[in-house]
């Protein structure tokens, strides 16, 4: 009798089945999209020995490595978890958290977003839920990573305030002002328009004389979409400046999702579903500390 397959397990281990029989494409753990040098060697040896030579690159920063022989499952497993590389996941599950280099490499970084990412990783990856769920994390208002994309997406900003007794009414933040939120009197000094200030901090990275100054934070954003159907994802909350109010905000978002989504329905839809208010209203107490 030939041996069944467990399909539905195989694919929440990451392996993804091909239209090619007995054939499937695995797709490994990434975190903000850095791998060590290691975790390359081996993932390049896995693709020579078990694949047909090469890896394909996802959208979300992951690596899939395909044409893996239903009978190798388990080698290729064992090899990869000898350069620390561990599959990934599919399904119904908390999906690869992306990250760009954010502050730690990128001037216009207001935070620090691989530290961010991992403890997302940590703390929810792989988590069963109705649905697929998807975070993101980008470093500023450049959105390299297209925050508003997913489910839970987290972006850099920082609250910014003027010293106008330091201001030297050169007018380099004006010019660096992309959204027309300051102005200049030349005898009453900078006037910063709250309404328009996006909080990306360009002013206070442009500054020579350092008048502005800066706390950095966290914009979070709920319920993006970008498949068959398209949403931006809504910021719903002020801008978070420490990151422990960020997870309770992370928690208190997934697990209303958890508790209160259909089957197979996006955490989009479910907010649509039942109206935002009572949603609302969960992520405001875990803002407040509640």
């Amino acid at each position: 009798m030939a041996e069944t397959v467990d399909y539905a397990a195989l694919k929440a281990g990451g392996f993804m089945h091909q239209k090619q029989k007995g054939f499937f494409s695995l797709r490994v753990q990434t975190v903000g999209g850095n791998m060590t040098a290691e975790n390359i060697k081996v993932i390049s040896e896995v693709a020579e020995k078990y694949g047909h030579g090469y890896v394909h690159m996802t959208s979300r920063q992951g690596i899939e490595i395909p044409f893996i022989n239903i009978k190798d499952i388990e080698e290729v497993k064992s090899e990869l978890a000898k350069g620390g590389v561990k599959p990934g996941v599919c399904g119904p599950r908390v999906r690869t958290v992306t990250a760009c280099q954010g502050s730690a490499i990128c001037p216009n970084g207001c935070i620090d977003t691989l530290p961010i990412a991992i403890e997302l990783d940590k703390r929810y990856f792989g988590r069963t839920l109705p649905h697929k769920f998807k975070f993101g994390v980008t470093g500023c208002r450049a959105n390299c990573l297209k925050a508003e994309e997913n489910d839970f997406g987290v972006k850099g900003g920082m609250d910014v305030s003027i010293d106008n007794s330091k201001c030297k009414k050169c007018g380099v933040c004006v010019k660096a002002c992309r959204f027309d939120a300051i102005t200049l009197d030349k005898e009453k000094g900078i006037t910063l328009d709250n309404e328009k200030c996006v909080l990306c901090g360009r002013c206070v990275k442009a500054c020579p004389f350092e008048a502005w100054s800066g706390e950095s934070g966290y914009i979070v954003s709920f319920g993006g979409l970008f498949g068959n159907e398209i949403y931006k994802g809504e910021n719903l909350l002020p801008i978070i400046k420490d990151k422990d109010t960020l997870f309770r905000v992370a928690d208190a978002a997934i697990n209303f999702f958890a508790e209160n989504a259909k089957p197979s329905e996006r955490f989009r839809a479910c907010l649509q579903r039942l109206g935002q208010d009572e949603f609302k209203k969960v992520i405001t107490k875990a803002y407040e500390g509640k």
